[in-house]
């Protein structure tokens, strides 16, 4: 694929960014940037979601991982639409009845100031690590691509990136999110179904023969059954619910878009039709997957010692100018719709939760200001984790991804949980120190647990224990109260 050609599409793909920033900016309030002035359509907010959902991680890590792993990714995608499904019931009805603009507010209405402040750090950090890791996969075939030619280093090309995903989200925030995860979830969808037609015709396949292939390889194969792996059903499925109520329900990047909807019955709707529609799309990811490796076989091609770069390096080098241009306009989209989001809700809840703002009694302009500044801020922390991931990173992804979520993530887990389950009262001044104990000790416990539980290996299950030691030393501060508000129960 000609590097002109390639430019071409970065920059028109940019420029349509741009035009959406501008559109979407117009009429724009102090609001807008938070909440949209939840104005949003639902259908919109749910299609734009299955591209921020599936992001680099999904579209480049998935099906390189196929003929390790198989199909077993899916157990955790069933267990993903169990966890929809609850945050459609649960916290969707509460979120809109205390009209949150950070949904760690509240953890201060239920416990008070230091488990609003824990949450809110514990979920800047996790969404730091979350949003670098996907956008340096995003980077890494950008720099493969494009960057690499032109002998642009790696470093800039991820400065590049950001520069350009704050030019276009600083005025509006998330309503322009809302409307480009939907121009990026199509690229997405396209450049894999594009992939798959293009291979199909070169092992001359055709859908009956297609679904033959998928569905009697090895490597479709679903469940896993073997207690001892930490690919066994009930690990994963268990872990997909709560990891999606942790990763999404209690994430403000995702339920930043939720809450721009309309109202409670629009947003559940949004979910309901998310979860389905995410399904299949992981689906057709996983069956990408197999085509690449089979086509691999067929031509003796040379399979990368990493994953993450099978995809990647076929789409560019073997199956022709079309693929590569739809692979580019995917990665671009994945790269853009996984860290916009992310960058947006991090500023979000950093002015909300830690500066007050939009809130505090200074001047809307001066507010504005500070919000820029705070967005300049995390974009200058993305990029210096991505640069030293780079240099430290030794295994997948999609992994990596959610190890880390396992451990960050637990205490949000918990804390809610503990909220939305228990009357009881707890001293607020000691949840910091739980919130840094419980992965603490979940690390502890994941590096000895073959030792110690005759070879069980723990998977994507440790946020689980994570939130549950969080739970157990919340109980432990607590007294029994009957004056909590109803809210937190209806």
């Amino acid at each position: 694929m000609g590097q002109g050609l390639v430019f071409g599409v970065v920059i028109v793909y940019f420029m349509l960014l741009i035009l959406i920033s501008y559109l979407t900016s117009r009429k724009s309030d102090h609001m807008t940037f938070y909440t949209a002035n939840r104005q949003s359509s639902w259908i919109l907010v749910a299609f734009g979601m299955i591209g921020a959902s599936l992001s680099g991680v999904t579209f480049i890590s998935v099906p390189g991982e196929v003929a390790s792993k198989q199909w077993t990714y899916l157990q955790f995608v069933m267990g993903n639409m169990v966890g929809y499904a609850l945050i459609a019931t649960i916290l969707i009805p509460l979120f809109y009845k205390m009209q949150l603009i950070s949904i760690y507010e509240y953890l201060q209405n239920r416990f008070g100031r230091g488990a609003y402040k824990s949450g809110s750090v514990f979920f800047i950090i996790s969404q730091t690590i979350g949003a670098s890791f996907r956008l340096f996969l995003a980077a890494t075939a950008l720099q493969i691509g494009f960057f690499e030619a032109f002998g642009v280093p790696f470093f800039l090309t991820v400065l590049i990136t950001l520069i350009l995903i704050y030019l276009y989200t600083v005025s509006s925030g998330v309503k322009t999110i809302v409307w480009t995860d939907t121009l990026q979830t199509m690229f997405l969808l396209a450049a894999v179904t594009v992939t798959i037609i293009i291979i199909s015709r070169e092992l001359s396949l055709g859908p009956v023969e297609l679904a033959q292939l998928i569905g009697n390889s090895d490597m479709s194969t679903v469940f896993e059954w073997d207690i001892l792996s930490d690919r066994n059903f009930f690990k994963m499925f268990v872990s997909g619910v709560f990891i999606t109520i942790a990763m999404n329900g209690l994430d403000q990047n995702v339920m930043q878009k939720n809450l721009t909807c309309k109202n409670k019955a629009e947003a559940q709707k949004n979910i309901f039709w998310f979860s389905v529609s995410f399904f299949f799309s992981t689906t057709l990811f996983l069956s990408l997957g197999i085509l690449l490796y089979t086509f691999a076989e067929v031509h003796q091609l040379t399979i990368p010692s990493s994953s993450d770069e099978f995809y990647p390096l076929l789409a560019l080098n073997n199956l022709g100018t079309l693929t590569a241009m739809a692979f580019m306009l995917g990665i671009i989209a994945a790269a853009f719709s996984s860290a916009d989001s992310a960058l947006t809700a991090l500023t979000t809840s950093f002015c909300v939760d830690i500066l007050g703002l939009p809130s505090n009694k200074k001047s809307l302009k001066f507010n504005n200001i500070i919000r820029k500044l705070v967005h300049v801020g995390f974009c200058l922390l993305v990029f210096l984790v991505i640069v030293i991931f780079n240099e430290l990173n030794d295994s997948s992804v999609v992994s990596a991804v959610f190890k880390a979520a396992g451990f960050t993530y637990g205490p949000i887990l918990g804390l809610f949980a503990f909220g939305l389950l228990s009357k009881r009262e707890t001293k607020d001044r000691w949840i910091p120190l739980v919130c840094v104990a419980s992965p603490v000790l979940s690390y502890i416990l994941d590096q000895h647990s073959e030792a110690w539980f005759y070879g069980y290996r723990f998977g994507f299950e440790i946020l689980i224990v994570n939130a549950s030691f969080t739970c157990l030393g919340l109980l432990l501060l607590s007294k029994k109260s009957e004056l909590l508000p109803e809210t937190f129960y209806n």
